[in-house]
């Protein structure tokens, strides 16, 4: 003790010296009893340690989202689709498709930074097996293209032989299930685009068999979706020698920008170019407001958290007047009684946010095993695919968000300790022991 006294007395200290962090911990895991505020310090680790963990878990469910979103269209859908500007024919019906696909297509892919561009057909019908209907929506494309479809073809979602499409047409997991059927089975299309006869156009009917099943995670495309051959959806569509749209993938979908003027130079005249952000602005928009909302709530609840821990310093700095009048007397300066209180401030919010980051990053990592409890005890309904068009709740934690959300929770906890340690500090040493 009289060696912690010489180093109290002895002139000016280091920062954040040994001694200090002595008194800052005997003050942390001081019993009620004996004058500390336990109590509080467990109440505002709890609140400090769940607020993180709700801010990280929602950081992390936000980025899953838009990951899950983007990678669905980018990896189902033509990053580029490049329509003709429509004219009318001599019938006086008014026709948007293209003559020269393959050529335009070839000229497309040359392009800078395009992957491969695809002629397509596209149809909405009716798909029927036995007693069951289903409306969906049929691309008609050739099966070198179908194969580099990458959400389409993965073999850990898919079943069937991808092998055999040339011979009959896939469907997804949402229509195979609303129709009752499996690779093998026969399903009907019904186009009201069919035969023209005398006595007026004849629905077309055609049995094809299903060869192949695929699940891209999104309700809307597993739902609706059917591939066909190119040459077979030329024949049932009426498109002999024609396509509907021509779809273009490029190697950094994000450059959309840039890319959408390259392709409209190579395309020409008369051509439309409709990029996946047209498409799906609406929903990276909605993600980004709800993104800011959510953070800005929960950085709220992150703060009131924090101010747990003004309270328990309060009512530490009050308790503990007597001895800090004792130190002071003693030689302590009043910067290291601020360093004292800052200490055990500091180091709850310190632990606090650590636990947090931990329960958190669990959570998000295994949120799909979590959800498969909560929705087995609420009897199910807690996740609704067709709501929200992906088939399970995504989370993906990313270093930025964890690092977000550390730094908010260490910065108020830094700040809001600030203001009941210069209190202490600024005690006067008289006045603490006048009364004792």
């Amino acid at each position: 003790m009289a060696q912690n006294t010489s180093k109290m007395t002895g002139g000016s200290t280091a920062p954040f010296a040994g001694f200090e962090w002595m008194i800052a911990w005997r003050y942390l895991r001081a019993k009620r009893a004996e004058g500390g505020v336990s109590v509080m310090t467990w109440i505002s680790l709890i609140g400090i340690t769940l607020a993180v963990a709700a801010l990280i878990i929602t950081l992390a469910v936000r980025s899953g989202f838009r990951y899950e979103f983007v990678d669905t269209i980018l990896g189902a859908n033509a990053h580029i689709t490049v329509y003709d500007a429509g004219r009318v024919s001599d019938t006086g019906t008014f026709a948007r498709v293209i003559s020269d696909f393959d050529a335009k297509a070839a000229r497309l892919a040359e392009a800078p930074g395009v992957i491969r561009a695809a002629p397509l057909v596209k149809g909405q019908v009716m798909a029927s097996s036995s007693s069951r209907n289903a409306g969906v929506e049929v691309f008609g494309i050739r099966a070198e293209d179908f194969n580099q479809i990458r959400r389409v073809i993965d073999p850990e979602e898919g079943y069937g032989d991808i092998n055999r499409f040339s011979e009959g047409i896939a469907i997804g997991a949402g229509v195979a299930q609303e129709l009752g059927v499996v690779p093998g089975d026969r399903i009907r299309l019904i186009s009201p685009n069919g035969t023209k006869t005398a006595f007026g156009t004849s629905p077309r009917v055609v049995a094809y068999e299903v060869v192949y099943v695929f699940r891209v995670g999104r309700f809307d495309i597993d739902r609706t979706r059917v591939y066909m051959p190119f040459a077979q959806a030329q024949e049932y569509f009426n498109r002999e020698g024609l396509a509907d749209e021509i779809e273009v993938i490029l190697d950094d979908p994000e450059d959309i920008e840039d890319a959408t003027a390259r392709i409209q130079q190579v395309a020409g005249d008369g051509t439309i170019i409709w990029t996946w952000r047209d498409s799906s602005g609406a929903f990276l928009r909605a993600l980004d407001l709800e993104d800011n909302v959510m953070f800005l709530i929960l950085s709220v609840l992150v703060l009131i958290a924090s101010m747990n821990i003004v309270s328990g310093l309060i009512m530490l700095v009050k308790n503990k007047g007597r001895d800090i009048g004792i130190l002071r007397t003693m030689g302590l300066s009043e910067g290291s009684i601020l360093r004292v209180f800052f200490i055990c401030g500091a180091s709850v919010g310190v632990i606090g946010t650590v636990f947090g980051m931990i329960l958190g990053c669990l959570f998000a990592i295994y949120i799909d095993q979590i959800f498969a409890v909560v929705n087995y005890l609420a009897g199910g309904g807690v996740w609704e695919p067709e709501r929200w068009l992906i088939s399970k709740l995504p989370a993906r934690l990313e270093l930025g968000d964890v690092l977000s959300a550390i730094s908010l929770s260490l910065f108020l906890s830094f700040v809001v300790t600030i203001f009941p340690a210069r209190r202490a500090a600024r005690m006067n040493p008289v006045e603490a022991l006048r009364y004792e």
